[in-house]
């Protein structure tokens, strides 16, 4: 008797593969965001007692433990632990021992700050760095690379509060042309995004030269070459698409350590974001806030990585179906 077999069709078994990978992605991305706020959860436990700095000055020891007592404090660390995650689970995250307001009220009101400026640090580092990494690759040994590699060179080695204090001895108290603390329009961007990007946009530079490096000696490029193709019809319709996926890994990197870098250029020019707000929280041992700018930061950084993952498989759908595409 003659057998039936039944073949899956090429795009059911890219399907399931893709929802497989996007299934354990999203597993270890939620355990390594427990993993982390636990982690902060108990080191900060181990920074002191906030009591004591609440309290005001000839406060006595029946006074900070009341406080200690209102604030939850007196329970055991496993009963802090669980009323944390409990609550953080429902979305409450706690009120400020400091300001006696929602931490979650307090991360939104700062954060489209630091918000605008990571992403407007992303964007000048993408601009300056892919753009330097193609340049300095398709001119390898020329003056174009041997005037911008040491300029990249710097950046890297220089940094964030270094070329910060830099750039404000230069633009705002020389030649007065930006302003150098605090928030007053869009020019206040400026000075921040630069210095927060030097180090992003050498770092993206140079994963670019690389990259394109990789892909000139490619049978596909010289065959474009022997075609008439250079400059942008070169990058555009042939180098793109094949150099994308180490640029969009290093690109996802620093778009999150841009958001969790950022406290030191906040203060260094006063920027009304989540960076000061950090450390203004720490100092106090304001525990609340603390972890909830800790989860929101480990969150989006997750959640970045995640969307870099899923994204390789739209430019590559090898990397979702475990390098087996479909069949030709």
């Amino acid at each position: 008797m003659a057998t039936i077999s039944v073949r899956r069709s090429p795009s059911r078994m890219l399907s399931s593969g893709t929802t497989r990978y996007v299934a354990g992605r999203l597993g270890q991305a939620l355990l390594a965001l427990f993993g982390v706020v636990t982690i902060v959860f108990f080191a900060l436990r181990l920074s002191g007692d906030p009591a004591r700095l609440l309290v005001p000055d000839g406060a006595t020891a029946a006074d900070i433990d009341r406080l200690r007592d209102k604030l939850g404090l007196n329970a055991s660390l496993w009963d802090q632990y669980r009323h944390f995650l409990g609550n953080a689970l429902h979305g409450d995250l706690g009120y400020s021992y400091v300001q006696n307001r929602p931490a979650i009220d307090l991360i939104t009101e700062r954060l489209p700050y630091t918000a605008n400026l990571a992403v407007a640090a992303l964007l000048l580092s993408l601009l300056f760095g892919v753009t330097v990494g193609v340049i300095t690759a398709l001119n390898r040994g020329k003056w174009q690379e041997r005037v911008l590699m040491p300029i990249v060179l710097a950046g890297q080695a220089m940094p964030a509060f270094w070329t910060g204090l830099l750039l404000v001895l230069v633009f705002s108290v020389g030649l007065r042309w930006l302003p150098s603390t605090g928030y007053d329009g869009p020019l206040s961007l400026l000075l921040p995004s630069i210095t927060l990007a030097s180090l992003s946009a050498a770092a993206i530079a140079r994963v670019t030269r690389g990259a394109v490096l990789e892909q000139l000696p490619m049978d596909y490029m010289r065959t474009a070459r022997a075609k008439g193709a250079g400059g942008f019809r070169l990058v555009s319709r042939h180098l793109a698409r094949n150099v994308a996926i180490p640029v969009l890994t290093v690109a996802g990197l620093e778009l999150a350590n841009l958001l969790g870098g950022a406290v030191v250029t906040e203060v260094i020019f006063a920027w009304p974001g989540l960076g000061q707000l950090t450390i203004q929280s720490v100092s106090a041992r304001d525990f609340p806030v603390v972890q909830a700018i800790v989860i929101l930061a480990s969150g989006v950084y997750v959640v970045i990585n995640l969307c870099t993952d899923l994204l390789y498989g739209v430019i590559d759908p090898r990397v979702s179906t475990g390098g087996k595409g479909e069949p030709a």
